[in-house]
């Protein structure tokens, strides 16, 4: 019974978080993709919410991928989103 309800409940927690704290808390993938035209300028973690800044793309600019990578102090939960441009 222990194990059932551990099971459930880690499911559970597991389920309820955003995106954002399951990438950041547990490690793993995350994606954002840019507004159509926008530049990616910066990127960084506050807490458990990721903040970029962006900036309108130039024609002559192409579309690009980013991947912004967590390293934690023992290396064992890190977390990885990849932030997709689009013109």
């Amino acid at each position: 019974m222990k194990k059932v309800l551990s099971i459930v409940l880690g499911v559970f927690l597991v389920t309820s978080c955003t995106e954002n704290s399951r990438v950041k808390m547990f490690g793993g993938t995350g994606s954002i993709m840019l507004p159509r035209g926008k530049k990616l300028v910066t990127v960084t973690w506050k807490d458990i919410q990721v903040w970029y800044l962006t900036r309108p793309m130039r024609e002559d600019e192409k579309p690009e991928t980013y991947e912004f990578q967590e390293e934690s102090n023992w290396g064992m939960v890190e977390g990885t989103y990849n932030i997709i441009e689009t013109k």
